[in-house]
């Protein structure tokens, strides 16, 4: 049976000096004896693939509201395809690939219905309140709000993945500053790394999704150089073929080439800036994980493109506005009339506030189980 003390000696021979290692871990907020057979992180990647939160993940929006289809991304295929990249990523780098995947598996935790419309929503009504962030509720969620074991609140997370969930920042997410988490230092390479596999995975299959819905067009991508520059190649190499697989042969064509980038880059920085230790890196005042200048210039257009015609379309606007419509109108209900709330929610009213419990009870729901509550709150002929 391996050991906790033989997976110390396999970091110490298979990890880069800079990579984090359990051993080396700041701990857990309650102290928990070693498991004899897995490391910190690996638990706190279990912990969180068996929590609530996790499983809801499977029915909250992406891009698309999840009645619109079975085959567009949500937030749990997201998260995991974010988790196979970073992995990827972490294992060239010689990185600890079990907190990379631990922090890619918790770093969405936090989301609302609805994508980022519901969150935008909560953040307006929750404004007067400290208002809301879905890095701040991930970590509110594996804290306090998951109810798995009877000695403490929450899933009692190591301090690097709980940092990395709150430090975890991309084009859609703004990191907060918390006392206990080090606001002042730089987050681990594990950190950075889920970041660029988060907007890699995104970028690249929200354009598979977009396609898929018909509101994105191929010929329309054309304009976009780094899209058009495989398509030819790809169209050299195997001349007419059909649409869906010539689409997936670009996509995957994409994130290869994204992914030898990254690594590419990140090797030569870390060759340049020579950090000796995990420590070193969070003293280094600049993000390691990067592109080169060349790919991050061609990236833009890409992001522009999404943002024009994908995030944009009124098809997009319009199921924003419904889930802000949504989830406004069953906020307003459950503050006027908080006994219509579950009453395991009502409890928590005592201690964490009317709206904040209120706000975390919506943050938790999947699109569908929003949509049903809706359902049941304003149509007199729905079942309660």
């Amino acid at each position: 049976m391996l050991k906790v003390r033989t997976v110390r000696e396999l970091e110490d021979e298979l990890l880069a000096p800079y990579a984090m290692k359990s051993y080396n871990s700041r701990g857990r907020v309650h102290k928990e004896k070693d498991h004899p057979y897995r490391s910190l992180y690996q638990r706190d990647r279990d912990r969180i693939i068996h929590s609530a939160a996790f499983r809801r993940l499977e029915y909250k929006t992406q891009v698309f509201v999840n009645h619109e289809g079975d085959y567009y991304r949500t937030r749990l295929t997201h998260t995991l395809e974010v988790a196979q990249i970073a992995r990827t990523i972490a294992s060239a780098l010689c990185l600890n690939v079990d907190l990379t995947e631990a922090i890619a598996l918790a770093h969405d935790l936090g989301h609302t219905p609805f994508g980022h419309s519901g969150e935008d929503a909560l953040n307006e009504l929750m404004a007067k309140e400290g208002g809301f962030n879905h890095n701040l509720q991930g970590l509110r969620v594996v804290d306090l709000l998951e109810e798995r074991y009877p000695d403490y609140p929450g899933l009692n997370l190591s301090w690097e993945v709980r940092e990395g969930i709150v430090k975890h920042s991309s084009a859609f997410d703004t990191s907060f500053k918390l006392k206990d988490l080090a606001p002042d230092e730089m987050p681990t390479l594990e950190t950075q790394v889920v970041d660029v596999a988060d907007e890699i995975a995104y970028d690249n299959h929200d354009i598979d999704d977009g396609i898929t819905s018909g509101l994105l067009k191929e010929p329309e991508l054309a304009e976009v150089p780094i899209w058009n520059n495989i398509y030819r190649e790809i169209s050299k190499k195997y001349g007419t073929m059909d649409d869906d697989k010539r689409k997936y042969l670009i996509i995957r064509s994409l994130i290869d080439m994204q992914v030898t980038d990254l690594i590419t880059t990140s090797l030569k920085k870390l060759d340049a800036l020579k950090p000796a230790n995990h420590l070193d890196v969070k003293r280094i005042r600049e993000k390691i994980i990067t592109f080169s200048s060349k790919i991050e210039k061609q990236r833009v257009p890409l992001r522009k493109f999404l943002i024009s015609k994908l995030y944009h379309h009124y098809r997009v606007v319009r199921m924003s506005e419904k889930a802000k419509h949504f989830i406004g109108e069953l906020f307003d209900v459950y503050l006027s009339k908080p006994k219509a709330l579950p009453v395991h929610i009502q409890k928590r009213i005592a201690s964490d506030g009317k709206k904040r419990a209120i706000c975390d009870y919506i943050a938790g729901m999947t699109d569908r189980y929003a949509l049903d509550e809706y359902k049941k709150l304003f149509d007199p002929y729905e079942k309660v």
